[in-house]
């Protein structure tokens, strides 16, 4: 058998992104809507929790899932890392043109490694922190 190198990437997604990933199998990312012109995967867990539980758990179902996947490295050799911000917010932009051939290169399940609730999210955290305050 011969071996696949990949890589190991992290996305935050939402439950409406999710539920379209779980219809597919857990094989694909959905197509993007028209204001989404980039598909970013992250880097590092880390960053797609930091994403999931502060930003995802604002919208919608106020949930946020953190996913992890494995793409073929001699996909992702044609994009660079993004770096938006802190050092540690990394990513690639892949454009949504490329998302079916980015998914022909997910190899494995998509997984969903961490939930977050909107209890979980900065809102509750403030929250808290104004109440120990008193």
């Amino acid at each position: 058998m011969i071996e696949v190198e990949t890589v190991t990437l992290w996305r935050p997604t939402g439950a409406k992104e999710l539920a379209l990933v779980e219809a597919s199998g857990w094989r694909a990312w959905p197509p993007r809507l028209p204001e989404q012109p980039i598909f970013y995967p992250v880097t590092s867990r880390e960053y797609a929790e930091e994403i999931a539980r502060d930003w995802n758990t604002k919208f919608d179902e106020r949930v946020g899932h953190v996913t992890r996947f494995a793409v073929r490295k001699s996909f992702l050799d044609r994009f660079e890392r993004k770096v938006v911000g802190a050092r540690r917010h990394e990513e690639y932009w892949i454009p949504a043109e490329l998302l079916d051939e980015m998914n022909a290169n997910v190899v494995g399940a998509i997984q969903v490694v961490a939930t977050f609730t909107a209890a979980d999210g900065p809102d509750a955290r403030q929250s808290a922190q104004a109440g120990e305050a008193q």
